[in-house]
C-alpha cells in the first residue's frame, strides 16, 4: 500500500494530467456558484474530494486555475460576491422576534377569549332556565333549606 506521500504525488499527477486535457469549453460546463465543481473534478481524476483541500499543491493548482480562467472569462468574477460580503451585513430587524412572539400570542388570546365568550353564554342561558325552576319552587313553597 502506498503511503500518504506516494498517494498525494499520484492525486497531483493526476490532477495535473486532468488540467492539461480539458478545454475552455469543459470548464464552463463544470461552473457552480462562481467555481469549478469539486465533486466533478475529483470524480475525473479518481480521487476523493477531499484531496482537494487536503493536498496543499492541488489546491494551489486549483486555485491559480481559476484564477486564469476568471481572467480569460470563462468563469464569473468574484468581485461581485465580494462586493455583497463587504456590504452592510444583513441583520434582522431589531424587536422582529419579540414582535412575532407578540404576534402569536396575541392571536392565542383572541381564540381563547372567543371560546370563553361562547362558554360565558352558555352559562348564561342554563343559569336562566335555573332561576325560573328556582322561582316555581319558591312559589310552592318547596324550596330547599
Amino acid at each position: 500500500m502506498a503511503s500518504g506521500q506516494q498517494l498525494a504525488e499520484q492525486n497531483f499527477q493526476a490532477f495535473t494530467t486532468w488540467l492539461d486535457s480539458r478545454t475552455d469549453e469543459d470548464f464552463r460546463q463544470m461552473v457552480g456558484r462562481g467555481i469549478l465543481s469539486r465533486k466533478e473534478i475529483a470524480a475525473q481524476c479518481g480521487f476523493a474530494v477531499s484531496a482537494l483541500n487536503q493536498n496543499p499543491r492541488i489546491k494551489s493548482a486549483l486555485l491559480a486555475k481559476e484564477a486564469l480562467l476568471r481572467a480569460a472569462g470563462v468563469l464569473p468574477t468574484l468581485a461581485g460576491v465580494a462586493e455583497e460580503a463587504s456590504a452592510a451585513p444583513l441583520m434582522r430587524e431589531p424587536g422582529s422576534a419579540a414582535r412575532s412572539l407578540d404576534v402569536e400570542r396575541l392571536r392565542r388570546l383572541e381564540q381563547e377569549n372567543a371560546s370563553l365568550r361562547a362558554e360565558n353564554g352558555q352559562l348564561k342561558k342554563e343559569l336562566e332556565r335555573y332561576a325560573i325552576l328556582r322561582e316555581a319552587l319558591s312559589t310552592t313553597g318547596r324550596l330547599p333549606r
